[in-house]
């Protein structure tokens, strides 16, 4: 990473509430707190590190309001409303220079049908294809080997890198971020036993994908069976994350890696999933609730609710439950020496 900042850029990028000290060193780099060194910034996330600022090398440190130690000497201490959020901005500013879009046009290698349409300012990388009656909207950026299928849309600003497959007739939102290998479109997996056999349920349906929407690497979302399935404004799903057909999601919502979602799930808005988490088909989680990792869960969730654990239940009662799980073998031990004292037998 070859980047080179001054205190004065920082401030201007981070917009700190206050600043304590000054540095003559350029920041050429991002640490964390134990492993920062002179010209690394570095950020206080998580308050059980708060120990570790006293001793970082960091020249610049982005700490929350309310910290009150003081910087060393030759050290910046900026006091930022949420650290982590300010760290992101310097991140953008850094990827926007790492990784800048090539200017607009359609590679020759790129196999573009002629009854599609290509916004002037978009950018359309090698053996791309986009098929009859697609459309890629301004700015827009696709990167090498991306298939944009019939009569299907990507919005403008959008960002589809290497790999991506946007089958027939589905919509991409604007500045949606698409990451290596995400299928949107995919055959929903529905099948009906007729005669001993499994008979393929055609699905005809649609994806639509909300503006400011971000998917990780290798997630599938499919086709609806009808209507369409949908991921809404802002959501953002992480690496290899199944979503079934007809599965409605709401805004803003957040899916960690492996979580797989059967079909005719509908999600609100705010719901966070765990990593690997699994829900059954059509059942309903509302707005604002939190499903821990690793939790399969088989029935409603209501709203603003925390739930974990296989099958699924209130996050306070499954941690008592794995409390007492734990104290099983001292029971049994408990049981056993009692049944010898009385003369009982055990069941």
């Amino acid at each position: 990473m070859k980047v080179s900042f001054t205190q004065a850029e920082i401030e201007s990028i981070a917009r700190p509430t206050r600043t304590l000290g000054t540095t003559g060193e350029r920041i050429r780099g991002i640490a964390s707190l134990g492993s920062a060194q002179p010209g690394d910034i570095t950020f206080l996330g998580n308050a059980k590190y708060k120990g570790a600022v006293a001793s970082t090398r960091a020249s610049i440190v982005l700490l929350p309001p309310g910290y009150s130690g003081a910087p060393g000497p030759g050290q910046v201490h900026m006091i930022v409303d949420n650290p982590s959020a300010a760290l992101a901005l310097l991140c953008s500013r850094i990827e926007q220079s790492l990784w800048p879009k090539p200017a607009p046009g359609v590679h020759a290698s790129a196999v573009i049908s002629p009854d599609a349409r290509i916004a002037a300012s978009a950018t359309v990388g090698p053996l791309c294809i986009v098929e009859a009656g697609a459309t890629v909207g301004e700015r827009a950026h696709l990167q090498a080997g991306v298939f944009i299928g019939r009569a299907s849309s990507v919005g403008e600003d959008s960002w589809l890198m290497g790999g991506v497959v946007v089958s027939a007739e589905c919509t991409v939102g604007r500045r949606v971020r698409l990451h290596p290998g995400v299928v949107i479109g995919s055959d929903g997996f529905g099948y009906e036993l007729v005669g001993g056999r499994h008979e393929k349920v055609p699905q005809v349906g649609t994806v639509e994908i909300g503006d400011d929407v971000e998917i990780g690497a290798n997630t599938t979302i499919d086709r609806s069976r009808f209507e369409k399935t949908v991921v809404g404004e802002g959501t953002k799903i992480d690496n290899l994350v199944q979503i079934g057909h007809n599965v409605v999601i709401g805004r803003h919502c957040l899916l960690c890696a492996q979580v797989g979602i059967a079909g005719s799930c509908t999600l609100g808005d705010y719901v966070v999933l765990g990593g690997q988490v699994g829900l059954a088909g059509h059942l309903t989680v509302g707005s604002g609730a939190m499903i821990a990792a690793q939790s399969g869960v088989k029935d409603d969730i209501p709203p603003k609710t925390s739930v974990w654990g296989t099958p699924s239940q209130p996050i306070l009662l499954e941690q008592k439950i794995i409390i007492l799980r734990n104290r099983l073998p001292d029971l049994f031990k408990r049981v056993d020496a009692l049944e010898r004292l009385t003369g009982a037998k055990g069941a």
